[in-house]
C-alpha cells in the first residue's frame, strides 16, 4: 500500500461528520484541512487560507531558503504574522520555520474565527490541531505499527483553545532526523506546538531517548505537554491524562 492510500485510510477513520455541527474539507495547495465548527463558515475558511497561502508564498519568493532551511531564522518585523510566528516558534525549538506552518495556520484560523462569532471549532490540518474546550474532548493517539496507535487516547478538559500537534519519523511524508512512532505537543499556541514536536521527534532514535527529550521539550516557554512514543515505550510530560480509549466513547 501506498502512502498516500495510507494517509487517506488514516483521515477515513478520524474525518467524520459529528451529529450537530457544520463539518466539511477544505484544501488548497498543500494545505488540507478538517473542520467541525457551530455554525457554517466554509467560504470563510477558504477565503482565509488563501489569503494566508498568498503571504506565505510571496515571503518565500523573495527568500527561498526560507522553505528548505532546517535552521532557525533571523527575526523579521516586517514579515506577515504568520511568518512571524513561525519564525518565533523556530527561535524557541531549534528547528526550521517551515516546521511550524501546519500548526500556524491552524491556530490563525481558528482565532479569526473566534472573531468572528464561531462559538466552537475544530481544526485539523494535516493532524494538527487547534480546537476550542467548551466541554471535554477525546484525542486518540496515531503512532503508526506502535502497539498504542488507536488505543491510546489524550483526555482534554475544557478551557482555553488548544493545539495538539504531532510529528514523526515514522509516519507519514515530513521530513524527520528522529525514529519517533511519535511525538506529540500541547501548547496553546499552534506553531509552538508544531515546531516543538518536530524538534522532539527528531532527538528520538531509541527508546532511551524519550524521557530526556520529554523532559527537554518541556522546558520550552509555552509547552503545556508532551507525549513520545516510539515503539513499545513512551514517556509524557506536563498536563496530560492518557486514558486506555477500549473503555471510552470517542466523539
Amino acid at each position: 500500500m501506498g502512502m498516500d492510500q495510507k494517509r487517506e485510510d488514516i483521515y477515513r477513520t478520524y474525518r467524520r461528520r459529528r451529529p450537530g455541527y457544520f463539518c466539511f474539507r477544505v484544501a488548497v495547495g498543500e494545505t488540507d484541512l478538517w473542520l467541525e465548527t457551530s455554525r457554517e463558515c466554509r467560504a470563510e475558511v477558504e477565503k482565509l487560507v488563501r489569503k494566508l497561502r498568498r503571504q506565505l508564498r510571496a515571503y518565500i519568493s523573495q527568500y527561498p531558503a526560507f522553505r528548505s532551511t532546517l535552521e532557525p531564522w533571523p527575526g523579521d518585523p516586517g514579515a506577515p504574522e504568520l511568518v512571524q510566528r513561525m519564525i518565533a516558534a523556530a527561535a524557541k525549538t531549534g528547528v526550521g520555520p517551515m516546521a511550524a506552518v501546519a500548526g500556524a495556520i491552524a491556530e490563525m484560523l481558528g482565532r479569526a474565527l473566534q472573531a468572528a462569532g464561531v462559538g466552537e471549532f475544530f481544526i485539523e490540518n494535516g493532524g494538527d490541531l487547534y480546537f476550542t474546550r467548551v466541554k471535554p474532548r477525546l484525542i486518540a493517539v496515531y503512532a503508526g505499527s506502535s502497539p498504542f496507535s488507536w488505543r491510546l487516547g489524550l483526555k482534554i478538559p475544557p478551557g482555553k483553545p488548544l493545539s495538539v500537534c504531532t510529528s514523526s519519523g515514522t509516519v507519514g511524508p515530513s521530513f524527520s532526523m528522529g525514529q519517533a512512532d511519535a511525538a506529540v505537543v500541547l501548547s496553546p499556541d499552534g506553531a509552538l506546538a508544531d515546531a516543538a514536536a518536530t524538534a522532539a521527534a527528531n532527538r528520538i532514535h531509541s527508546p532511551g531517548d524519550l524521557e530526556k527529550t520529554a523532559d527537554y521539550i518541556g522546558t520550552i516557554p509555552g509547552v503545556s505537554g508532551v507525549l513520545l512514543i516510539y515503539g513499545e515505550t513512551l514517556a509524557a510530560w506536563g498536563e496530560i491524562e492518557l486514558t486506555d480509549l477500549a473503555r471510552e466513547t470517542l466523539e
